[in-house]
């Protein structure tokens, strides 16, 4: 699937993490989304040198050091969404006592919608130093492949499973004008577009990105409408999906002339009518008074 690697014979410790010494630190590292190739040397290096690791899945990490032909000496526990907040505490305890903790998730950055910001709150209350290996990121890799802005985004998630509260949580986001990026499950990516083309309209524009990095990777642009009736059945593998802000409406004073109009006959002065529109509608208020004193 992807290309392997191991720690080089004559590297030295890095200097930014401390193993087995007076002070501990936690390390959140991130982990290949797919191309086992992506792993950066800083993160065979953790895996070889830390004393205990919170994965995600310890099957998973394991098959991962095994392909990146990394020994793991440490003790290995999971940290997951079903005990994150109590194994935290055990982290940061070992990493007390001295202890290099390694974190890690299944793919890409742990905490970004992965267990992880649980245990850099307890280590920041605790006093406990916290530092990060970067790597891959499927947020990221989605973004870049998309072909949408990229200058300006936002990080979702996943949407709502049932049906009326993703409808709600997508209404919400129909105004927001950078570009939104969400992770979705092959069984619900079809419902899940047919929503995003009601709330933000059929022809915005969106990108479908599966299987990043891995073998069968797939992005498919379009419109949202388009999008949905192509993945009507579901697809497979894992998938994020990249969607295109919403255009601002540039108000103009002519469209709130009515309203400048309904406060004069309710006796208030032009000046002032026309000021309180302008304020609440955003536009020019000198536009606008200028358009109320003509259309009077």
């Amino acid at each position: 699937m992807g290309q392997t690697g191991s720690v080089p014979q004559d590297s030295s410790p890095d200097p930014s993490l401390t193993v087995g010494g007076a002070e501990g630190v936690i390390v959140l590292a991130g982990t290949p989304i797919g191309d086992a190739g992506d792993a950066p040397p800083r993160l065979l290096d953790v895996l070889a040198r830390a004393d205990l690791i919170a994965a995600e899945d310890t099957r998973r990490l394991r098959a991962l050091a095994k392909r990146l032909e990394v020994p793991i000496t440490a003790r290995v526990v999971s940290y997951h969404e079903h005990n994150e907040s109590e194994r935290a505490a055990v982290l940061v305890e070992a990493a007390q006592a001295g202890a290099t903790v390694l974190v890690v998730s299944d793919a890409g950055m742990p905490g970004v919608s992965d267990p992880g910001f649980r245990v850099v709150r307890a280590a920041a209350e605790a006093g406990v130093r916290v530092t990060a290996v970067p790597g891959p990121s499927a947020v990221l890799t989605a973004i870049a492949l998309s072909g949408l802005a990229s200058d300006r985004f936002c990080f979702e998630g996943f949407v709502p499973r049932r049906s009326g509260d993703r409808s709600r949580t997508l209404d919400q986001l129909a105004g927001e004008q950078r570009t939104m990026v969400f992770f979705e499950s092959p069984h619900r990516i079809g419902p899940t577009l047919e929503a995003m083309a009601k709330a933000f309209g059929q022809d915005r524009q969106a990108a479908v990105c599966r299987e990043l990095t891995k073998t069968y990777e797939e992005v498919r642009r379009g419109p949202l409408t388009e999008l949905a009736t192509w993945a009507q059945g579901g697809l497979r593998g894992e998938i994020t999906v990249v969607v295109a802000g919403a255009v601002p409406v540039v108000a103009e004073p002519a469209d709130h002339l009515a309203a400048v109009l309904e406060r004069i006959a309710a006796g208030e002065r032009l000046k002032e009518a026309a000021a309180a529109v302008a304020a609440e509608a955003g536009v020019s208020r000198r536009a606008l008074y200028e358009a109320a004193l003509k259309a009077r």
